[in-house]
């Protein structure tokens, strides 16, 4: 099959890990994608409806397109894939308009009836596909890594010196600067602790000992690697319980414990004590944290399991064998019509 995929950007971090990453499995069964970003003209829109008429199948990523687009696109494919991993019939848990939005929902609503095939990232955005497409339609294929790229964790240290480390985006940085009271009470618990912020912005975290890594592709899995536990802070909101988990499960892929709170899929990626801890409270945090500290052999058992779990559910091979029993399923349909 010929595949069409409409993303952001290429360079997105959606299309890398739920696209890109899966081009060598598909063109291996063969299938041959082809990235093209988004038009930002009517113009180009028009251009655009004429090209994807040689394609087999389309897949929209993200993206909840007005009404004439939608229609461009519907009139334009023979099948239409819809592949999300954020609540974007919500606005983000930091707009200054609230979360819920008509006309979010109302675009959202209209792509997944016009919609062949929904891809959501988790259960809880699946669900509200359901609403408005059959449940035949909707299918859940987990945002996937490739844990063979990431150096494991020496967990050679056993002291409260211990290094904290997160990884993300200016746009998720934002759930770390929520949380500076809690990290603050964790840093007044264990001085000697530090934390390394992995990312494109760095934030102000009071007594926190912050550690500035700029984020590069080439670098992140090496930069996971030399530190010692990993966490994950997100308010506990609609917007939250939409994201998918990408950087708790690039913590399991380096081999590193994860200190999460239980809000989305963190308390499906993370296996209470086994390859981390869910903690709330401040004092649960600091529980955690001290404990791991003080065990190398903890951090190197949670942080093994961690990796496994990875390398059994989270693999990219995973993913992509998901996507193409779905793809599978299309092209036995098209070729017995």
């Amino acid at each position: 099959m010929q595949l069409i995929a409409l993303v952001e950007r290429i360079e997105h971090v959606c299309c890398r890990y739920r696209l890109s990453a899966y081009r060598p499995f598909w063109e291996e069964a063969g299938h041959r994608l082809e990235l093209r970003e988004l038009p930002t003209t009517a113009w180009s829109w028009i251009r655009l409806g004429r090209d994807l008429r040689s394609a087999d199948a389309i897949i929209l990523q993200r993206k909840l397109p007005r009404p004439w687009q939608l229609c461009l696109l519907r009139r334009a494919s023979r099948a239409l894939y819809f592949d999300f991993d954020d609540a974007v019939f919500l606005r983000d848990s930091y707009a200054s308009k609230g979360l819920h939005s008509g006309r979010r929902r109302r675009r959202f609503a209209a792509m997944a009836r016009a919609a062949d095939s929904i891809v959501a990232g988790n259960s809880f955005l699946a669900q509200e596909a359901t609403r408005w497409a059959g449940k035949e339609r909707v299918h859940v294929i987990p945002t996937c890594l490739n844990p063979d790229s990431y150096p494991l964790a020496a967990h050679t240290g056993a002291d409260e010196s211990v290094r904290l480390v997160w990884i993300g985006s200016s746009s998720t940085l934002r759930g770390l600067e929520r949380a500076r009271a809690l990290l603050q009470e964790v840093s007044r618990a264990l001085p000697r602790l530090s934390l390394k912020v992995v990312c494109d912005r760095f934030p102000d975290l009071g007594e926190m000992a912050v550690q500035r890594c700029p984020w590069s592709p080439q670098r992140e899995s090496a930069e996971l690697a030399t530190a010692d536990i990993g966490i994950s802070w997100v308010p506990d909101d609609l917007w939250s319980r939409g994201k998918c988990g990408l950087k708790v499960l690039q913590y399991m892929a380096a081999g590193l414990p994860v200190v999460a709170n239980p809000v989305g899929v963190h308390a499906e990626i993370v296996r209470h004590g086994k390859t981390g801890f869910l903690t709330a409270s401040p004092a649960q945090w600091i529980e955690a944290v001290r404990w791991l500290a003080r065990d190398p052999g903890l951090r190197q058992r949670m942080g093994q399991s961690g990796r496994r779990l990875v390398e059994a559910i989270y693999h990219t091979r995973v993913g992509a064998a998901r996507w193409l029993t779905l793809l599978g399923g299309r092209e036995a349909r098209r070729k017995s019509a």
